[in-house]
């Protein structure tokens, strides 16, 4: 297994540390910098666009933090830069540029977004490998997908490899389990659902890290506290 102890040594911000999309959004370039200059480290979410580029952006349509409209696929990564972030100047970058900004000073947590499309998680996760191959930082790499999972592992990108869950019914919990067949090094979990049996078998049986999403009330700290290694947090400074 991997060194994870990046993974637990600070605080992560999630998508960056943004003010909840006021002057500062979420995986904006500011929200990067501002998380680096805070000593945090950095989870973001990557889209494919239509030119197979992995580009910083949670939602697959525009319209929640953009002007624009549309799904983020439908366009090439040269005309997203054009579009801005809210009223502010920052757009839509690809991976290797907030990499490059990023600059290997605090560690990245890269989470895969898909919608089920077995081509496209083919090429998100060969977007994603192309992306991190040379940078010299600390990444890893986690999706809810499990096609994501399976994809970026035939990617044969080293990268350390997580899984992304939430639900808490015995089907959830054996569908959770399943990840392990994709070589799954570590957990982000939905912290209001701890604590629960995977976590606890993941961490006590298979020694992996445990990191929990996402994080903003003193409530979420404390089981994050009592129950996982390292908080994913939002809204307030740790």
């Amino acid at each position: 297994m991997s060194d994870l102890s990046f993974l637990t040594r600070q605080p992560i911000a999630h998508r960056g540390l943004h003010d909840g999309n006021n002057a500062v959004f979420e995986n904006s370039m500011g929200a990067m910098l501002g998380a680096v200059e805070h000593g945090y480290a950095i989870e973001l979410d990557v889209q494919l666009s239509n030119d197979d580029r992995a580009m910083v952006f949670h939602d697959s349509t525009l319209d929640r933090v953009t002007a624009s409209q549309g799904a983020l696929k439908a366009l090439g990564a040269s005309d997203l830069a054009k579009i801005k972030l809210g009223g502010t100047n920052d757009v839509v970058n690809t991976l290797e540029e907030v990499l490059g900004a990023v600059g290997g000073k605090v560690p990245v947590v890269i989470e895969m977004k898909g919608d089920g499309n077995q081509a496209d998680a083919i090429r998100l996760a060969n977007a994603v490998a192309d992306a991190v191959q040379d940078y010299d930082g600390e990444i890893a790499v986690m999706s809810f997908e499990h096609d994501l999972l399976q994809a970026f592992r035939d990617t044969g990108s080293k990268q350390p490899l997580g899984l992304t869950a939430m639900g808490m019914t015995e089907d959830a919990l054996e569908k959770h389990r399943a990840a392990l067949d994709y070589g799954i090094e570590f957990v982000s979990f939905y912290v209001k659902e701890l604590p629960n049996a995977f976590v606890s078998e993941m961490r006590e049986t298979h020694k992996m890290p445990v990191i929990t999403w996402t994080v903003r009330t003193p409530e979420d700290v404390e089981l994050t506290k009592q129950h996982a290694d390292q908080m994913t947090f939002e809204g307030f400074l740790p």
